[in-house]
């Protein structure tokens, strides 16, 4: 363990380094914002005082620009939906969970949409029962290929009014590959019959709505498990620690907000001509401000279905580090 005082200083000397870079991509942001907002539209906000908001970040704007509003309120009828089946129909609750995730699925994706998160599912789950790791590995692979098929594309987006709806679709169909595939491999490995390597089971695992779209990833086995429980914890005494997290989840989400505000960092990332005429200084701040924006994002987008599968007893992956706080890269991508 290094001294105390030793410490403080790297502590005081990284505060002042991320503070400064920053003060110099604000400063960049605001003398270069008509030529930005020409550029790339800036939106008018409503936060902070009517500052402008870089809208260059196309994941955060969908989720919370257009994904937000159509999603939550399913979000809260499966908090709704679960609390009542832990107190009157607990032994069912994968099925009963399940089938809501599909009728959520229905009516975001419609049945197009829906049918073809069932197909994939139903093929990754035939090819498994070669229990070749191989064989699983391709189908995922020749799954996921399909989503950049262009006639493929264009048959998907006819289903949809809206570029939006397609995207989300792509979105829900990458993330139920991961989720799939980790069926098919556990099923490869398992070496004694099991009830729970079922094709009912591997729905209500793929459907499960908190992480449906966006994840994050919970591996079959501690799905399985976790659904196994009969430990019940209500609502009254897990309202304290709900309450906390979604205190925290606004607090993730105000700051996320405030960075797009103050610092136009997509938008220069993408103006070649800006980037090469801007200080060294604000070329860091940059850097710094693009992780640690995807540090905030992500533990937003993976936040709230977090706080839902607590609710319901599950136990969340861990969320994202801060990457100020590595000292090696590979713990970013955990």
């Amino acid at each position: 363990m290094l001294p105390r005082w030793e410490l403080s200083f790297y502590l005081v000397a990284s505060l002042g380094f991320h503070l400064y870079s920053f003060y110099e991509v604000y400063k960049v942001s605001r003398e270069h914002e008509e030529e930005l907002d020409r550029q790339f539209d800036l939106e008018a906000g409503t936060l902070f005082g009517g500052l402008k908001k870089d809208p260059t970040d196309f994941e955060w704007s969908f989720w919370m620009e257009w994904g937000k509003p159509r999603l939550v309120r399913f979000l809260l009828g499966h908090m709704a939906v679960s609390q009542m089946v832990n107190v009157l129909a607990r032994k069912h609750r994968p099925w009963i969970l399940g089938a809501y995730g599909m009728w959520a699925s229905w009516c975001v994706l419609g049945a197009q949409g829906t049918a073809i998160i069932f197909l994939h599912t139903f093929i990754s789950f035939c090819v498994a029962q070669f229990k070749s790791q191989l064989l699983s590995w391709l189908c995922s692979l020749l799954l996921l290929s399909t989503l950049r098929l262009q006639d493929v594309e264009e048959v998907k987006r006819g289903w949809y009014q809206t570029e939006n709806e397609y995207y989300l679709l792509q979105f829900t169909l990458t993330v139920r590959c991961l989720y799939y595939t980790s069926f098919s491999l556990e099923f490869c490995w398992r070496e004694t019959e099991n009830g729970f390597y079922s094709f009912p089971w591997l729905v209500a695992y793929v459907f499960y709505y908190p992480v449906f779209h966006n994840g994050p990833i919970l591996s079959y086995p501690e799905f399985i498990a976790q659904m196994q429980q009969q430990e019940y914890c209500s609502l009254k005494s897990s309202l304290p620690a709900f309450a906390l997290g979604l205190g925290r989840l606004l607090c993730y989400w105000w700051l996320a907000e405030l960075m797009v505000h103050l610092m136009y960092m997509h938008a220069i990332y993408s103006s070649a001509p800006l980037l090469r005429a801007v200080s060294c200084w604000t070329l860091g701040g940059l850097a710094l401000a693009q992780v640690i924006f995807f540090y905030l994002k992500y533990l937003v987008l993976f936040g709230v279905p977090a706080l839902l599968m607590r609710l319901d007893g599950l136990t969340p992956p861990p969320l994202p580090r801060c990457v100020s706080t590595m000292f090696s890269f590979t713990g970013m991508w955990r």
